[in-house]
């Protein structure tokens, strides 16, 4: 990776000299400075890349954290720069810098994703995995197994576990899916397997009272001659990194969770961006929406836009906007097909190959075009671009206390439902993520989830 980004910079600032000073009237000598110059701003960007740990191995391959590292290193080189240029008073040309910083950083980003693609896929074939012995009770164990093992390509294997207090457990097995985690016995049991029975990488501590102060301190020394991480699971579940600081306090690391960021200037923030994003977007997709009018109306009767009851922000009802991709009585036909329903739990509906469908409704369907014209439900700010699935009304009425947290924001066009399975979700999944969304909201998740969708939807991954 380090080769990738020396690369990736010097090719963009070689090529923001070229685009700026490659032209006629500079000499040799002028072309030869211009390339030290640019060697120099490289080795400073590179510098800020490192400052910033975004080669560190522990967020290599999952989540946005890499990237995010990746996009402040890059701000904090190009802002150095400018400052000293601002009190040195040199004249460094900003045509130059306009160029090699947007190039450079995409280069950066399009190389941290093709590193990524590769590292999923050998971790998908058994290697590039990390081994994890966990430590704790068996529910928060089988939890944090879940967790972990949930997505292949994270690269985690919970290899071994042990159960504190129960040295009885020894033997035993706890039942992941098709996977089953031996379990070693007690805690000294499970720390006395490592490196003869248990070949793990980290011990994860689900159950860290158990331990207590002195004991989790001497349990670091005695990993420490074994080259085996120490993590502790704090018990939390879907909370973004950047709620997350640990803040030290009288010589006591206290984990402190920032609370969600919804309301105020934040909420005015994403006002702003909904507004200008669903302008652009039907602007720039009016011709698309005019053939699919026109093949909805050539093909079928009945109306072009299907207009239905959805709940928003704070319970309260609006009309959704979308393209038709059911016959013109479907709503009508429900009964016919409730008893088909293909997601657990009943409250949702959702059918593979539900008959009602017309056959340019499926091909709407598969790319999420009939979701479209929900931008102007985003220009009138009944939603947003992105946000929890826009529910009905019968699915409101049976939320508890904890779902009714999705109509605290707005729903959205796309979102995480969007892009982790979309009807191949099942209920508790699609509130899960709704829920966690609505905690972990910054503008940042948002841009990725857009990013992510367009990806999604242009391969028809889920789609029903």
């Amino acid at each position: 990776m380090l080769i990738t980004d020396s690369a990736t910079i010097v090719l963009a600032m070689l090529f923001a000299q070229w685009a700026r000073f490659g032209g006629v009237g500079y000499g040799p000598l002028s072309s030869m400075l211009f390339t030290g110059y640019s060697m120099v701003l490289a080795c400073l960007w590179l510098g800020a890349l490192s400052l910033h740990h975004a080669r560190a191995a522990s967020i290599l391959g999952c989540g946005i954290e890499e990237y995010r590292r990746v996009v402040a290193a890059s701000f904090w080189a190009f802002g150095a720069i400018a400052i000293v240029a601002l009190l040195a008073r040199l004249d460094i040309a900003r045509g130059y810098l306009a160029l090699a910083f947007p190039a450079g950083t995409c280069g950066l980003l399009v190389g941290r994703k093709l590193w990524r693609r590769r590292v999923r896929a050998r971790r998908l074939g058994g290697d590039c995995l990390t081994s994890v012995l966990a430590i704790g009770d068996r529910a928060a164990v089988a939890a944090l197994a879940t967790e972990l093992m949930n997505d292949p390509g994270d690269g985690y294997v919970v290899v071994g576990a042990g159960i504190p207090g129960d040295p009885r457990a020894r033997g035993g097995v706890i039942a992941i899916g098709n996977r089953e985690i031996p379990i070693f016995g007690d805690e000294n049991d499970a720390l006395g397997a490592l490196g003869d029975r248990c070949a793990a990488d980290v011990v994860a501590l689900t159950d860290a009272e158990h331990f207590g102060v002195s004991g989790i301190q001497r349990l670091t020394w005695r990993l420490e001659a074994s080259d085996v991480d120490l993590v502790v699971s704090p018990g939390l579940l879907d909370v973004a990194g950047a709620r997350i600081a640990m803040r030290p306090v009288a010589g006591m690391p206290l984990l402190h969770v920032e609370r969600p960021q919804y309301h105020g200037a934040k909420r005015f923030q994403k006002k702003a961006f909904d507004f200008g994003f669903a302008v652009a977007a039907l602007i720039g997709i009016s011709p698309l929406l005019l053939v699919a009018a026109i093949a909805i109306k050539v093909t079928t009767r009945g109306p072009v836009f299907y207009r239905a009851e959805r709940i928003g922000l704070d319970g309260k009802p609006f009309t959704m906007i979308k393209f038709r991709s059911m016959v013109a009585d479907a709503d009508d036909r429900l009964g016919e097909v409730l008893a088909s329903n293909e997601i657990d739990g009943g409250v949702m509906f959702k059918m593979r190959e539900d008959p009602r469908v017309t056959p340019v409704g499926r091909v709407l369907r598969r790319y999420s075009i009939d979701e479209l014209p929900q931008f102007i439900n985003v220009l009138k700010q009944e939603m947003s671009v992105v946000g929890p699935r826009p529910p009905l009304r019968r699915e409101v009425e049976v939320y508890n206390g904890d779902i009714r947290r999705k109509l605290l924001v707005k729903p959205g066009v796309t979102g995480l439902w969007q892009i982790s399975g979309r009807s191949n979700l099942s209920w508790d999944k699609a509130v899960r993520l709704d829920l966690s969304y609505v905690d972990n909201w910054s503008m940042v998740t948002d841009l990725g989830i857009i990013l992510k969708t367009i990806s999604v939807v242009a391969r028809g991954e889920g789609a029903c």
